[in-house]
Parts: structure tokens; C-alpha cells; sequence
């Protein structure tokens, strides 16, 4: 990677808070009528103000007509807990992107932004996030709190991570989450963001961990993010490529629509079984093209809240 694209990268998550702000709004702007109360920091009520109280949440344009104190009473303000898990392994930053934007991202760019744009809500919603880091360690981990302080922390972090240039090789996603699991002691909102691309294939021990996820009574989300262009219909150019494993380094030289096809049919049945071992397990799953937008997730999360609370 050259400078230029470092600098670009560097540049685009120094602002991630900012980002993170465009991508909320833009999202609540496009809800005409939302029927999640106090999502955009809607009261659901008034009430009389009784001396002593806070003046904090006085409607004082209310006052200006009435001439009688009010409050504003919000129906959720510090109910939820939010654990945040992202995966760090070298695959998640395919593809390789030199210019980093807001409509140009790789699987750990629109992972990261994804996470800062839903920390954004729950900071609004005076709610709990934490987060959890895993590659080829569990490389981060940061209770749930709710302080400014602890918003800025994270996202430094995520700011740190996404313009990560040396990138973990290996990884094994099932050892990681069994230590997440462990580590989250009060029932949680879990949201995972994954390519669920692993070193090691063993997808029972990877279904046994997320199922481990699911201790403790947590709600659990699974976003599975890809190019699904590329990693699902396998769409390239019929000319000789050499096709790179970015976690073992092994690579192999062909024609695509020599294994399209094949690779097609093993892929989709990999992701069928995912999905149907996370319903089994009652885990959302939601697949995530990075080339799209961040509806989805938000829309996710509005509903899960809902049901969580």
C-alpha cells in the first residue's frame, strides 16, 4: 500500500465520529413516520413539572404557550446494554481499497463505520457499548458504559483498526468468540460483525461458539458482512488470475470460469448451513453486501431493540 492511500484512509477515519453522524441522520431523515419512540430522541409523553426535579428535560417552548411547567418523559433512556464484536483477520480487508470513502469501502472500513454509526444511536439513546476485537488473538476488549469519554475511546480504537496496515493472517473465530462469551457476564444486545472466512474450517466447533454467544440470555446478531460480487457470484474477468489467500498465503493461478460454477455451489451451500444453524439456534442472522449502504444495519438494530427491551 503507498502513501497516498494510507493518507486517504488516515484521513476518512480521523473524521469516523463525523462519518458516523452523516450516516444517522441520513438514515433518520429517510424515516417519515418511525414507530420506534424515542429512537430520534422523540418523548413519548408530557408530565406535570414538580418542584425539586431536574430542569433538564423542561419543554420550555411548551411553557412559552402555556405558561406551565412541563418535562419531557422518555419511555427508554438507560435500559439497553450493547456488546460490539469485530472481526480483525486479514480477510476482512478485501477488497483492497486505495481511495477509502464513504461509498468505497472494504469489509473492515464498513464494519468500523457500521459500529460508530450504531454507537451513535445508543449514545443518543444514553445507552451501553461495549466492544471486542479478534483476529489472530483476542486483541481488544471494553465493557459496557455509557460515558463520553468511554465513546471516544472506542472510537479511536476503531479508527486505529481500520486503517490497519499489516493485518492479522490467521485466525480461528470459534476460539475467540467462546472468550467473548465469557467475558460478557450481563444479558446483552451482541452484534458480530464477520466475513465468517476462517483459517480453520471447523464449523461445528464455529456453531457450538456461537451458540455460546447466546449465554446468559443474550440477544444475538450476526452480521455477515461481504463483496457479494466477488466472494459470492465470483464475478471476474475471464482472463489468468492469480487468486490470493490473504490468511495462509496460498495462492492459485487460473481461468474464473473454470471453478465459477463450482465454487458457487460450495459457497452457497457453506451459507445455507450458517443460516440454517442460526435459526436453530435462534441468532439473526443478516447478510451485509459492503457495496450497499448501511440501511440495513440500522433497520436491524431498531427492531432488535425493540424486542430486546
Amino acid at each position: 500500500m503507498n502513501l497516498r492511500s494510507q493518507l486517504d484512509k488516515a484521513t476518512l477515519f480521523q473524521n469516523l465520529e463525523l462519518l458516523a453522524q452523516q450516516v444517522v441522520e441520513g438514515f433518520i431523515s429517510g424515516i417519515h413516520k418511525s414507530p420506534f419512540h424515542g429512537f430520534s430522541a422523540e418523548f413519548a409523553e408530557h408530565k406535570i413539572y414538580n418542584s425539586g426535579e431536574s430542569t433538564k428535560h423542561i419543554d420550555w417552548k411548551l411553557f412559552a404557550r402555556t405558561d406551565k411547567l412541563y418535562t419531557k418523559r422518555y419511555e427508554e433512556e438507560t435500559n439497553l446494554r450493547c456488546h460490539m464484536i469485530l472481526d480483525n483477520s486479514a480477510s476482512m480487508y478485501y477488497p483492497e481499497v486505495k481511495n477509502l470513502g464513504m461509498d468505497n469501502l472494504n469489509k473492515i472500513g464498513f464494519g468500523a463505520l457500521a459500529i460508530a454509526a450504531l454507537m451513535n444511536v445508543l449514545k443518543r439513546q444514553r445507552d451501553a457499548v461495549g466492544l471486542s476485537v479478534f483476529s489472530d488473538g483476542y486483541n481488544f476488549y471494553s465493557p459496557e458504559k455509557g460515558s463520553e469519554r468511554h465513546h471516544q475511546m472506542l472510537l479511536s480504537k476503531l479508527s486505529e483498526i481500520s486503517i490497519e496496515l499489516e493485518p492479522a493472517k490467521q485466525t480461528e473465530i470459534y476460539t475467540h468468540l467462546h472468550l467473548i462469551a465469557e467475558n460478557i457476564k450481563r444479558r446483552s444486545l451482541i452484534f458480530l460483525f464477520t466475513d465468517m472466512f476462517q483459517t480453520s474450517m471447523e464449523d461445528d466447533k464455529l456453531f457450538d461458539a456461537l451458540r455460546h454467544l447466546k449465554y446468559n440470555k443474550h440477544e444475538v446478531v450476526l452480521f455477515h458482512l461481504l463483496d457479494r460480487e466477488k466472494e459470492f457470484d465470483f464475478n471476474f474477468e475471464n482472463t489468468p488470475k492469480r487468486f490470493l489467500d490473504v490468511e495462509t498465503g496460498e495462492h492459485i493461478d487460473l481461468f474464473s470460469d473454470t471453478v465459477k460454477a463450482g465454487y458457487h455451489d460450495a459457497i452457497k451451500i457453506y451459507f445455507d448451513e450458517l443460516k440454517m444453524k442460526c435459526a436453530q439456534y435462534k441468532i439473526k442472522y443478516v447478510e451485509v453486501d459492503v457495496r450497499s449502504n448501511f440501511s440495513k444495519v440500522l433497520n436491524t438494530f431498531m427492531v432488535e431493540r425493540q424486542k430486546f427491551l
